[in-house]
């Protein structure tokens, strides 16, 4: 599994109240290889994010994030974003999924990307259980320096 990048422009988003990580509907969007990540310049799910997976048992526009918190470690000046591991049954794709795509999909348009990760290898799935397990530290973190 890669490791989860924020978008660069995540926190202006953020800050100018267009995500709320808390309150929205955050959604974990799968790609195939097709789509290729650009930090600087993808913005906006709608705008931006193509090539996402099709296939029985997959929904456009992804699956909705449970358990998200948001937490603040006064040890390390670290804060993380966390959600349940994203488990998708009976899934068989029509390609096989590369690029992962967190986005906040409650705004009516111009939906904010979060953050992406492209996989260490394309991820197919015929049929099985697509499970993606977030990293125990968040799959998104910042440090304050």
């Amino acid at each position: 599994m890669a490791e989860f990048k924020w978008a660069g422009q995540v926190f202006v988003k953020a800050f100018s109240k267009e995500i709320d990580f808390d309150s929205d509907t955050i959604k974990l969007m799968l790609c195939t290889s097709s789509y290729v990540p650009n930090q600087d310049t993808h913005i906006y799910k709608d705008v931006s994010v193509t090539n996402e997976v099709t296939g029985d048992g997959y929904t456009a526009g992804g699956v909705t994030l449970t358990g998200k918190t948001i937490a603040y470690d006064a040890a390390t000046n670290r804060t993380k974003l966390d959600a349940n591991d994203v488990v998708i049954n009976g899934l068989t794709l029509d390609n096989p999924a590369n690029v992962a795509v967190i986005y906040d999909d409650t705004p009516a348009a111009n939906k904010p990307i979060l953050g992406y990760a492209v996989f260490d290898s394309p991820m197919p799935c015929n049929g099985g259980t697509f499970t993606l397990t977030f990293d125990s530290a968040g799959f998104l973190r910042v440090t304050a320096s």
